[in-house]
């Protein structure tokens, strides 16, 4: 083995396998490459004379000619590796012939593949002639292959080569090796007899100036202490080594402690300052984002109440300016609150296995405004029986948030395309593709930073800046992976991975029904009967007003639920509407008596509460309520909610027996 070997071996060994590895690689790069250009070359030139024999046989094709055809196949001559050649017409048959002096080989019956092949060791070329777009037949080369005869060529030489290389650098190596194995030979031949005789007078030779040298003085250094030690102090030498070995050994664990010690405080210094930072651009963007809104409600606020003048039309679009800046505060604060619990660890949640198919249809039901009011046509999958392992209420919080987003930044008319795929054993992905601007590659690299809207702070569309930051927090704590791909002027495509709680089922069963399509209603007779149950007087006069602007129906109210009970019992509406903090009887318990009286079973019940969090929701509707509204009232979303229950209802009495 080498290990075993003296250094001048090992280092002849060293220099002659570098030399060898270094030639073998740049060696055979070369011949690679040259053998591989070479190949192109002897195709290309084949194929130039294929054509050129074309071009010249075209005329004797077009005019039924074969001798013509055989003077300029003979010309090839010239051409001593083209070793046959023929030409056949449309048809297929052999029309001319050529062949090199001394070649006998026979002609195929007919044309082959167009393209170059090989037949034993000769390479050959089918290519058509064609003229004026019309196929008048096909030429046909054979040619000797001389890239074998180059391959043993390129050996010979890299043999040689190498051998001279490596012989030229055996030399040098005996011949410069010396500089560096004397002094070390030295050195181990002096070592060795001091450990054999014990005698520590002896002194390594200094024949140069170099690391070597360096190595000899110290060498002889440590040999003269030694001495000195060994007739100073023999008898107490080993327990001075003892305490000296003891005392580095306790140095170095001191030193490596405080080290690590030191390591450790810096670290935490340097994640408090970026924590620190990080706090003070989040509490500056958030209060630009909150004074923006603000700013807007509480100018046009003053207007209004002021004595300036203004047209009705003047006083409604200042009215509608301080509609939607509430709105987007209380969006911005609703997602504020959420992010903050993601962030303080405070959000629970209740991972099991979810069915997507129920999830994507009550995506479909609740994102269908918001892109028909945009003429956004959004796409989903057909079959998503699967089972993923979340959270059902974020998830459906998740992919609201990417689906609203990707058709608020689509273009006018684009398309949505929700995909669910298998991207692993035990993983499945969800996509959402848009036909909008698309992202830069910077913009892609701050898309999850809070409060960035990627320049589209002074666009058409609001935002908060906050929904994807939030969306990723969710994502991650559901054991799963957000990303994004986008091409600018093409569109963007985000997806989440989660894991599989059951396998993607395959095509074959009919589609999910559309839950969000209900029957319309036939036009009534007469008001419809609302009885809202609230114990608040202003928020009963805001209802109250907005039914008041509807001739359709007619309102009816009760301060608690004991009363609601009583009127519900006794006018049987055709809707309640109700408060679920209602003294003396919450709303969740007025919903169940309800249900338990077959008198008021069929009536439906939309819950309107400040109760705004997204499982306080999802356990209103599995409660059974037909709708859930939050505080503060969305008018639009209000009148649209009591419409569709109503249509919902005639359909249901319709089909009725």
């Amino acid at each position: 083995m080498i290990g075993q070997r003296s250094i001048r071996t090992k280092l002849v060994t060293i220099m002659m396998s570098t030399t060898l590895a270094a030639l073998a690689v740049s060696v055979g790069t070369v011949v690679v490459y040259d053998l591989r250009g070479y190949q192109r070359a002897l195709l290309n030139d084949l194929s130039t004379q294929a054509e050129l024999v074309g071009h010249m046989t075209s005329a004797a094709l077009s005019f039924d000619d074969p001798r013509l055809a055989r003077e300029n196949l003979a010309l090839l001559r010239t051409r001593p590796t083209v070793r046959a050649a023929a030409i056949y017409d449309q048809g297929g048959a052999l029309f001319a012939s050529y062949l090199a002096p001394g070649e006998n080989a026979s002609f195929p019956p007919h044309p082959g593949k167009v393209g170059h092949g090989k037949e034993g060791d000769e390479l050959v070329l089918y290519k058509p002639i064609a003229e004026n777009g019309d196929m008048l037949g096909t030429v046909y080369l054979r040619s000797s292959n001389l890239l074998m005869s180059r391959v043993r060529d390129y050996l010979l030489i890299c043999v040689c080569t190498t051998l001279l290389a490596l012989l030229i650098a055996w030399l040098l190596v005996r011949r410069l090796g010396n500089t560096i194995t004397t002094p070390i030979d030295a050195i181990t031949n002096i070592a060795r007899e001091v450990v054999e005789k014990r005698d520590y007078s002896r002194r390594a030779p200094r024949i140069s100036e170099d690391e070597a040298a360096a190595l000899v003085d110290s060498f002889n250094a440590m040999l003269t202490e030694i001495e000195q030690r060994t007739l100073a102090v023999e008898g107490s030498k080993q327990e001075v080594m003892r305490l000296n070995e003891r005392l580095e050994q306790r140095v170095q664990e001191r030193t490596t402690q405080l080290k690590l010690a030191n390591a450790e405080l810096e670290l935490a210094i340097e994640e408090a300052r970026n924590a620190n930072q990080a706090k003070s651009a989040f509490l500056s963007s958030m209060s630009h984002e909150l004074r923006t809104p603000l700013n807007a409600i509480l100018g046009f606020a003053q207007i209004l109440a002021g004595d300036l003048p203004a047209t009705p039309e003047q006083k409604k679009e200042f009215a509608g300016h301080i509609l939607k800046s509430g709105r987007h505060l209380l969006t911005l604060i609703n997602e504020i609150l959420d992010l903050a619990k993601v962030e303080a660890g405070a959000l629970t949640l209740s991972m099991e296995p979810v069915g997507l198919a129920e999830v994507l249809a009550e995506c479909r039901t609740m994102i269908g405004p918001l892109a028909a009011a945009r003429g956004i046509r959004v796409e989903f999958p057909e079959h998503a029986a699967a089972l993923v392992q979340a959270d059902r209420t974020r998830l459906k919080q998740v992919l609201l948030n990417l689906l609203s987003n990707a058709i608020k930044y689509n273009r006018e008319g684009g398309t949505v395309t929700l995909e669910c795929e298998a991207c692993g054993p035990d993983r499945l992905r969800l996509s959402v593709r848009d036909t909008g601007m698309g992202l830069r590659p910077e913009q892609v690299a701050a898309l999850f930073q809070p409060f960035n809207r990627l320049g589209q702070e002074n666009g058409m569309q609001e935002g908060t800046g906050i929904g994807l930051v939030f969306t990723k927090r969710l994502v991650e704590l559901m054991k799963g992976e957000i990303g994004v791909t986008s091409s600018p002027g093409v569109g963007s495509t985000f997806w989440v991975e989660l894991s599989a709680a059951a396998p993607l089922a395959q095509p074959g069963g009919p589609a999910a029904p559309d839950p969000g399509r209900a029957a319309a209603a036939p036009p009534d007779a007469g008001p419809r009967l609302i009885l809202y149950i609230e114990d608040n007087p202003a928020n009963l006069r805001l209802v109250q007003e907005i039914i008041g602007f509807r001739a359709d129906l007619r309102l009816l109210s009760a301060p608690d639920g004991h009363a609601g009970l009583a009127l519900a019992h006794t006018h049987r509406p055709a809707i309640v509407l109700m408060d679920l903090n209602l003294p003396g009887m919450g709303g969740f318990e007025v919903l169940a008596q309800l249900r338990r009286d077959p008198e008021t079973a069929h009536i439906p019940v939309i819950a309107l509460t400040a109760n705004a969090m997204p499982r306080d929701i999802e356990r209103g509707l599995t409660a059974g309520f037909a709708r859930y509204l939050t505080k503060p009232i969305d008018i639009e979303q209000f009148n649209e909610a009591i419409d569709g229950v109503l249509a919902q209802r005639a359909g249901e009495e319709r089909t009725a027996p």
